[in-house]
């Protein structure tokens, strides 16, 4: 039963208009196929609350018509915060603010998922970080930004477990639909889930499931904690694109693993800070093609998907949507495109196909290149939320400065 009931999935997916609804297992339906996938905004306000600013951003993004908003990564701990201008929600964390941004991201009719995360070892100008494995960042000459992490105990990964529960609960009595838990893009649960980052010898390392464990823990601790009627997705890499890293093959077998645990929807993207796939910078030196470009990597899971799928990276038009679509996925997501066009998915389900246009910066230096194509990014989320209808310009560079000044006095974390 369960095979026909896959195949039944796979041919509706590859006939479905993105403006067809999707009814998940568990939690409301999405009112139509295009997604804003999560993009790291630095709005957060004082106490790392949401404020007017996000309640304006994701108020725009509601009007633009994509069906699913993701917001960006919401910290499960203060002891854990990749950067200072995150939000973060925790037990003691005031809710009203969080009730406001959830009301914003439904002003239009869009469903809203919180995106919640824990960097691990990812967090720059920090004396103690934790890890899988105490294996350092290595982002070449800037490596030296980033502690050798701490190899996290037993005591560790069950407070780590009960964050990101606590989290989930709480972003369902704040509003939202759904959460995200995000286990991609070199972040502690993708650290553990990767061999090249976890070394361990215990039950959380070695083989994959054991790999997984703490993921699939994080997982059955949320479902516990927010009921039947609420949306619990996961975000993994297709790849890691590092030789010898988390690949095609260990994504499929996730996928499956997540589908046994409950999960409603796994949302495909790649790479890390030290392979930066998101911004067409693989280390394993594969190309990625100039749209959906992690199609590709994603297609031996796609080709039966035992749980709806969401694939990320690189669209702009709507033909791309439809390519991903007809591809088996269940559902497209689009990131930098809304930084430049909040109604882009308006424009895209009534036909158009007219590309958003968001131009890399090409560089010498790969990893000052992505930092500076993000900070264009978090300059255009700024305008927005500050209520301006079309971004003012501003260079890289400029960009770049603005972006990373705040970073070089990070507040402190308990």
């Amino acid at each position: 039963m369960y095979a026909v009931h896959t195949f039944l999935f796979v041919t509706e997916a590859r006939m479905t208009d993105p403006g067809t609804p999707l009814h998940l297992a568990h939690g409301p339906a999405l009112p139509n196929r295009i997604a804003k996938a999560a993009m790291e905004e630095l709005l957060a306000e004082p106490g790392h609350l949401p404020g007017q600013r996000l309640e304006r951003l994701y108020r725009r993004w509601s009007a633009g018509g994509a069906g699913l908003l993701i917001t960006g990564h919401v910290m499960v701990t203060a002891q854990a915060m990749a950067d200072p201008r995150d939000v973060l929600l925790e037990h003691g964390t005031p809710l009203a603010p969080f009730r406001r941004w959830a009301a914003a991201a439904h002003d239009g009719g869009a469903r809203a998922w919180m995106q919640i995360n824990h960097p691990g070892r990812v967090i720059p100008g920090i004396a103690q970080t934790w890890s899988a494995s105490d294996v350092r960042v290595d982002a070449g000459r800037w490596s030296r930004l980033y502690a050798r992490p701490t190899p996290m105990t037993r005591t560790d990964l069950v407070g780590t477990v009960e964050s990101f529960a606590t989290t989930a609960a709480l972003a369902r009595e704040a509003g939202f639909d759904g959460v995200e838990i995000h286990a991609a893009h070199g972040y502690l649960l993708s650290q553990f889930l990767s061999p090249l980052t976890n070394l361990r010898t215990d039950e959380w390392g070695g083989p994959l499931t054991n790999r997984a464990r703490l993921l699939l823990d994080v997982v059955d601790a949320v479902r516990t904690r927010v009921g039947d009627d609420f949306t619990v997705a996961v975000k993994i890499n297709t790849a890691d694109f590092q030789r010898g890293g988390f690949d095609e093959q260990d994504a499929r077998t996730v996928v499956g693993l997540l589908a046994s645990h409950g999960v409603d929807l796994a949302e495909l993207s790649g790479g890390s800070i030290e392979s930066l796939a998101v911004n067409g910078f693989p280390a394993d030196g594969r190309t990625l093609a100039r749209e959906a470009f992690f199609l590709d990597t994603a297609a031996t899971i796609l080709a039966a998907p035992p749980l709806p799928v969401m694939v990320t990276g690189g669209i702009r038009r709507r033909a791309a949507i439809q390519q991903v679509l007809d591809a088996g996925a269940a559902v497209a997501g689009v990131a930098t495109a809304l930084a430049a066009d909040p109604s882009a998915p308006h424009r895209w389900l009534s036909g158009e196909d007219a590309e958003t246009l968001t131009p890399p910066v090409r560089w010498r230096d790969k990893t000052l290149s992505a930092a500076a194509s993000q900070a264009l990014t978090h300059h255009r989320l700024a305008e927005y939320a500050r209520g301006a209808t079309t971004p003012c310009a501003r260079g890289p560079l400029h960009a770049l400065a603005a972006d990373r000044l705040p970073t070089l006095f990070p507040t402190r974390r308990r």
